[in-house]
């Protein structure tokens, strides 16, 4: 594989640009980096850069994580429909130079190769990779051989990535075909390794270095991690066959003590917990076979919750050994437990220490309080001891409820009185019995009922709220902190009054120095702002969610929290704080804010935006920062219209920004307000809108496929403020252009009939009709190649739109100018098979009431010769509207819970993330007809009753008998009879 050293060079340069402090130098390294990606080629590129030993290992690394979002971008996978993928040339290369690479290269560089390997290999390993399996066995016996443990560490790290999948793959026989040829290839070379380097760490504890034992040490952590992901799907015969030498020696890893600089340096305590994953995988999957083994388990990590030592890992050991011994005792086995000896001696040894804070805990909350509120509050993959203890205590509690709620009553209370008897230097004892009765207490939605052991009422108002209503409450940050958690957890539980009598001293907290402080009150009113009341829906079985905390609830505190929020922004390393500001949005689109207030809130909103257009580095905070800007404008904008020209000075200036210096990441973003702000206007439009319009009329706007969403969003709104003025300056085709390149790639198919539908909502036939049978020839070409459910189901809602907007003579006969009797055909095939398949209440509600005027007005179904298509598309359309009659209301119910959830975003490849609050709802073009399945059953009342006697005998030859059955059902709760 060779690359140009020029490119290499160029390459290097533009990666060590992209790093730069200077905002348009680093742009238009990212400029150079994003055209280059679309050249042949790239990939080997960076392939390259990573095992370049001539360029600097910054540059090397960066290339190697580039390859590695690249490839999950761009890597064909089977069955994928994506257009831009990489060439089947370059992936021969990748698959055939990636291997010896990785093995060459240096750990930093070797971790991002490896999760590359495994990416490609998610789609081609093992049929199109058949020599990869192989090649890694081959090159692992000849490293055992030279007892070259570098080497085998760097291909057990390759294996590590490739056999990852099976942990997290979903089970079926294509995924257990390709485990057994894993196994088959590797289970027996991977038990030799293991037992080599297990010799060869016996051989060497007592005497070597810990830089002598580390790759040792690395080397069994590795096999004991492949272990586990050959395991997770099923209990291999082999490793069944060979149980007993695993388990001896993970046994021995466990109970051996090595000499403390050993322990110190980590990494056996890093290979015992991946020892502990894989004795809680067995516990849990393949208890039967490992219960023999069990007892002297539990007494091996047991003892090491005993020996403290200064390992900077034994903090996450505790937590593996803590979470395998909550397994345990969750199983049939917890009598190992049950005694009221080993139960206080599990109380007092493990949980309550664990329960208090430690001196790393401190340090983190005060150094780095993102890690910490993450693990804390949020329930990261590395979790807490605190978080672990609280499992083991749940899990305890599940069989030995009334003996956990004794032990934890007294040590409440014991801790609460040693808190009263020295209040400054005793509160981290108030602050774990707070996390106690959290970790018991019943949760909504928890099966099992909570485990009292508290009175509730009188604990939250002795312990709780004095706290929050404390003159000194910038004193003790951490005890505020858990009071602060203790409200959110049991928000759903606290009556309404009451949290809106706390709100006050909460709303103190957002300027608390600690930012752990002001981003748990933050979390805690964004969390209540979000509780739903379940409200039955009258004649229904069911219930539908409503808001617990309206405008009128929050309007009093809006204004207090909207400036705290504001001045907390400020607060040293909170700039870009995501909970802050997701508080933010969430009271700017409940509350009714008004006048000068609305002004003063954008500009400050803007002021952050411009900050951040500097250096975009958060991706939620930027999300919420936009949703914030959305809410803000729409619901103030709607409130009072006279308020648009204000945000529009404000804001045209920062949008227009992010599009000229091309700051990608809020192109998606930015779109979607201009979408607003052209819905929110009344025409006639300003010129700079006029002139938006013209640049989004451009081919070369659309070549951003994240972009296109939001681009169809905009293009929406202009089409309906302007839909008389498409005629003018040929903007028309330019729309029909847009549409028909859109058409042509499936991931971009549903943007083509958005654009189409509200061309036909909003635009006239007289308009419309010199590009009727170009649009029709465009859907039917694609039609002949693309007959996927969801592509025939566009089609079939945008021919229901055209026949509701412009009638079924102008759809019937349009389409037949076409090729004659096509619309039959493409009804018989494509409208009456799917229209039971539409989804969504508006398009049910279209697709089911044009189906009715093609039954009783169109000419072509009344004709004698179509009879048994008449009677085939009412049996379509009776099945459509009694499945909606079973499943609307929970899928409103659904559809109602999800909307105001804010989806969070992960890393910054440009996507685009819809702005909920900056939604427009979609227009009902038949508000006239308020039941579908009336407008069915009274329309064919009427047109039987003009033809006595002709449908019936239809009805009973074409129409399932089910759906004769609901027919008949609907005719009588409706009091119509076809005759």
């Amino acid at each position: 594989m060779e690359v140009p050293p020029e490119k290499l060079d160029a390459l290097a340069g533009w990666f060590a640009q992209s790093l730069s402090l200077d905002a348009a130098t680093r742009r238009a390294a990212e400029k150079s980096l994003s055209s280059a990606e679309s050249s042949p080629g790239f990939a080997l590129a960076l392939l390259g850069l990573a095992a370049s030993p001539r360029h600097d290992l910054q540059a090397r690394l960066a290339a190697s994580v580039q390859l590695n979002r690249l490839l999950r971008r761009r890597w064909p996978k089977p069955d994928s429909e994506a257009d831009d993928h990489l060439p089947a040339s370059d992936c021969d290369l990748i698959k055939a130079n990636l291997l010896p690479l990785l093995l060459a290269a240096p750990p930093l560089i070797q971790a991002q190769l490896s999760e590359a390997l495994a990416v490609a290999a998610a789609s081609d390993f093992p049929a199109r990779w058949e020599s990869l399996l192989p090649s890694i066995v081959f090159s692992l016996g000849n490293a055992a051989t030279a007892g070259d443990i570098a080497a085998i560490n760097s291909l057990l790290t390759a294996a590590a990535s490739l056999f990852s999948r099976f942990r997290i793959a979903f089970d079926n026989n294509a995924l257990r075909l390709d485990l057994k040829y894993c196994l088959d290839s590797f289970a027996a070379p991977l038990l030799e390794v293991f037992l080599f380097a297990s010799g060869r760490l016996q051989e060497a504890a007592t005497r070597a270095n810990p830089a002598e034992l580390r790759p040792v040490f690395q080397c069994l952590r590795l096999c004991s991690e492949i272990f586990y992901s050959l395991n997770s799907i099923d209990l291999p015969e082999f490793f069944e066959d060979h149980m007993q030498q695993w388990m001896t020696q993970f046994r021995a890893f466990l109970t051996t003590s090595y000499p403390p600089p050993v322990e110190a340096d980590g990494a056996a305590d890093a290979l015992r917990a991946a020892v502990c994953d894989n004795l809680q995988l067995y516990m849990e999957k393949y208890e039967e076979e490992f219960k023999v083994y069990l007892k002297e388990f539990v007494e091996a990590v047991w003892g090491l919750l005993m020996v403290h030592t200064a390992s900077p890992s034994r903090g996450q050991l505790a937590v593996t050994v803590i979470r395998f011994l909550t397994t345990v005792a969750e199983s049939v086995h917890h009598a190992l437990f049950g005694s009221p000896e080993a139960m206080k001696q599990i109380f007092d040894s493990v949980v309550v220490p664990n329960l208090r804070l430690r001196d790393e805990d401190e340090e983190e909350f005060e150094g780095n309080w993102v890690e910490y509120v993450r693990r804390d509050s949020e329930g990261s993959n590395s979790d807490t001891l605190r978080r672990a203890a609280c499992r083991l205590l749940r899990g305890l509690a599940a069989n030995y409820r009334d003996q956990v709620a004794t032990l934890v009553s007294a040590q409440v209370q014991q801790m609460l009185a040693a808190y009263t008897a020295d209040q400054a230097n005793n509160w981290k004892e108030k602050d774990a019995a707070i996390y106690l009765v959290i970790a018991l207490m019943q949760k909504p939605g928890a099966t099992g009922g909570g485990t009292p052991v508290v009175d509730m009422e009188s604990f939250f108002t002795s312990v709780i709220v004095p706290e929050l209503q404390a003159p000194d409450w910038q004193s003790e940050p951490m005890l505020k902190a858990t009071v602060l958690r203790f409200l959110k957890e049991f928000r759903d539980q606290t009556p309404k009054a009451t949290a809106l009598a706390l709100l006050p001293g909460v709303v103190r907290f957002l300027t608390h120095e600690s930012n752990v402080v002001h981003s748990y009150a933050a979390t805690f009113i964004e969390n209540l702002l979000m509780i739903k009341d379940a409200v039955p829906v009258p004649g229904l079985n069911t219930v539908t969610r409503s808001q617990c905390y309206i405008a009128a609830d929050i309007n009093p505190f809006a204004p207090q929290i909207i400036q705290n929020l504001s001045a907390a922004l400020s607060l040293p390393d909170s700039q870009e704080n995501p909970y802050l500001m997701k508080c933010l949005m969430r009271v700017l689109g409940v509350a009714n804010i008004a006048g000068q207030f609305v002004h003063e809130i954008t500009a400050r909103l803007v002021g952050i935006l411009m900050e951040v257009c500097n250096n975009p580095k958060n991706p939620d905070f930027n999300h919420y920062l936009f949703e914030a800007l959305a809410a803000v404008i729409g619901r103030s904008g709607e409130q009072d219209p006279s308020l648009v020209p204000g945000f529009e000075a404000s804001l045209f200036p920062v949008l227009q920004r992010i599009l000229v210096e091309d700051i990608a990441e809020f192109w998606p973003y930015a779109f979607q307000i201009f979408a607003q702000l052209v819905n929110l206007s009344r025409p006639p439009l300003s010129q700079n809108y006029l002139q938006l319009f013209g640049v989004l009329l451009s081919n070369a706007t659309w070549d951003r496929p994240p972009c296109v969403p939001a681009l169809v969003r905009l293009m929406r709104a202009f089409l309906r403020k302007i839909p008389n003025e498409l005629n003018q300056e040929g903007r028309l085709p330019n729309i029909l252009a847009i549409f028909r390149s859109l058409l042509s790639r499936s991931s971009t198919e549903d943007s083509a009939f958005y654009i189409l539908n509200t061309l036909v909502e909003n635009v006239s036939f007289d308009i419309m009709n010199p590009y009727i049978s170009e649009i029709w020839s465009a859907l039917f070409t694609r039609l002949q190649t693309r007959q996927a459910v969801k592509f025939v189901n566009y089609l079939v809602v945008f021919m229901s739109l055209v026949l509701i907007r412009y009638g079924s003579g102008v759809l019937v006969n349009s389409i037949d100018a076409i090729q004659p009797n096509l619309f039959t055909q493409i009804l018989q095939r494509f409208w009456i098979p799917n229209l039971k398949l539409i989804k969504g209440a508006l398009e049910v509600k279209l697709t089911a009431v044009a189906s009715t005027k093609l039954l009783c007005e169109s000419t072509v179904l009344l004709d004698a010769a179509t009879v048994e298509c008449w009677g085939k598309l009412l049996d379509s359309a009776v099945l459509l509207l009694s499945r909606t009659n079973q499943d609307g209301a929970q899928q409103e119910q659904n559809d109602g819970a999800d909307a105001v959830d804010i989806q969070k975003t992960s890393g910054y490849s440009v996507s685009f993330v819809r702005l909920q609050y900056a939604g427009k709802s979609e227009d009902d073009l038949l508000k006239e007809v308020n039941d579908p399945k009336q407008f069915l059953v009274t329309s064919l009342a009427t047109l039987s009753a003009q033809s006595p006697g002709r449908f019936g005998p239809v009805i009973e030859k074409h129409v399932e008998s089910a759906n004769k059955s609901a027919l008949l059902q609907l005719c009588a709760a409706y009091n119509a009879n076809i005759v």
